[in-house]
């Protein structure tokens, strides 16, 4: 039996963590998701000290039935210097952690969660600002030696009519935004987080529906990569407790996720709550079968996995989880190039507040 696990998101200029830079809408995603997975590596999942922020939301959910295996492979990418992710000054938890300087919550919430990198989700289809607000990120970065991690959000039949529907109308539409886009990336590195759901929810869509979405999805990879080849593009492989791995890679390789022209790997966990090992396991299952350049490597959204998934299965601000590992683009584990906060800690799924709202309870609740 399938649970919804996939991304709702309040359509604004930005979701997450941060806010968009032009309109001050935010868009926001509350991911649902099952049970959790087998741990095969021995890790806490506790959170780091190090300078890492937040992000936004997904939703829909759906679980698998296998449990992982770890597949270990020829160590993945290692720098001598981790580069150091970037923080976005706006978004809605700074906002917050401002106006409310002597609320005893402040303290927490401003140093687990506020000073922690985020990635910044663009979520509506605007294709006249796309290019202004994006390089408004990226430059941001680049003037600070910063990574940013950026999340385009905008595909046709987005969340499969659920409740974070939207995106641009058509493909033609969307490849031109797609294009406007990149032209904000600029020429420094970037890591894209390429529509969450876009895949591991895909068996919503017809046959023809799913071949053009893939299409776009591979162009979509070429052309982020061609535009900045300091980019690095992921594709969605959903979680550990959604489709089997298999089956994901079969899908991932249709939309262009095993050329290293559209593609540096997979990212997983977005917006959910399945332990970091879980994901370690899942994530070098599904690359093992999508094969590829050997140098293809997977992120994981570590914001709200610190206790792991519920074992009922709930995904709407479930009580009793906790932040996870900080962002980080060292991590230390073959083939896994980095931990990474999509959703920001604190903005709603839609149980302690309004879809992606930020709500200062839910946020100490999992930050203390």
């Amino acid at each position: 039996m399938v649970v919804a696990a996939s991304v709702v998101v309040a359509v604004g200029t930005v979701t997450g963590m941060i806010k968009a830079l032009d309109d001050g809408r935010t868009a926001q995603a509350a991911r649902p998701d099952a049970t959790g997975a087998t741990l095969l590596v021995p890790l806490p999942d506790v959170p780091s000290v190090s300078n890492s922020p937040s992000v936004k939301a997904s939703s829909s959910a759906r679980p698998t039935k296998s449990g992982p295996t770890a597949t270990a492979r020829a160590p993945h990418r290692t720098a001598a210097a981790a580069p150091r992710l970037y923080r976005h000054p706006e978004s809605q938890v700074l906002d917050w952690v401002r106006a409310h300087p002597d609320d005893p919550r402040t303290e927490v919430i401003a140093s687990r969660i506020a000073d922690r990198p985020a990635a910044v989700w663009f979520a509506d289809f605007t294709p006249s600002t796309i290019t202004s607000r994006v390089r408004a990120v990226t430059s941001g970065a680049a003037a600070q030696d910063r990574v940013p991690v950026v999340v385009p959000y905008a595909i046709p039949d987005r969340d499969c009519g659920g409740a974070s529907e939207g995106g641009a109308d058509d493909f033609a539409a969307y490849d031109a935004w797609i294009d406007a886009f990149a032209a904000g990336l600029g020429s420094g590195e970037v890591v894209v987080i390429l529509e969450p759901d876009s895949i591991a929810q895909a068996d919503c869509l017809s046959e023809a529906q799913r071949a053009d979405r893939f299409r776009a999805l591979a162009r979509a990879g070429r052309v982020l990569k061609a535009a900045d080849p300091k980019a690095r593009v992921y594709y969605d492989a959903g979680h550990s407790d959604w489709n089997p791995a298999g089956q994901q890679a079969a899908l991932l390789r249709q939309a262009g996720a095993a050329s290293a022209e559209s593609s540096d790997g997979v990212f997983s966990n977005v917006s959910n709550f399945h332990a970091t090992s879980a994901e370690i396991a899942y994530d070098r299952q599904v690359l093992d079968a999508l094969g590829g350049p050997a140098g293809l490597g997977a992120v994981i959204d570590t914001s709200r996995n610190g206790n792991g998934a519920p074992a009922d299965g709930q995904w709407c601000d479930p009580a009793g989880r906790r932040i996870g590992r900080a962002p980080t683009l060292d991590t230390g584990e073959a083939r896994i190039d980095g931990y990474l906060w999509v959703k920001l800690p604190g903005e709603s799924d839609g149980c302690r507040g309004a879809a992606g709202t930020f709500t200062a309870s839910y946020a100490y609740d999992l930050a203390r």
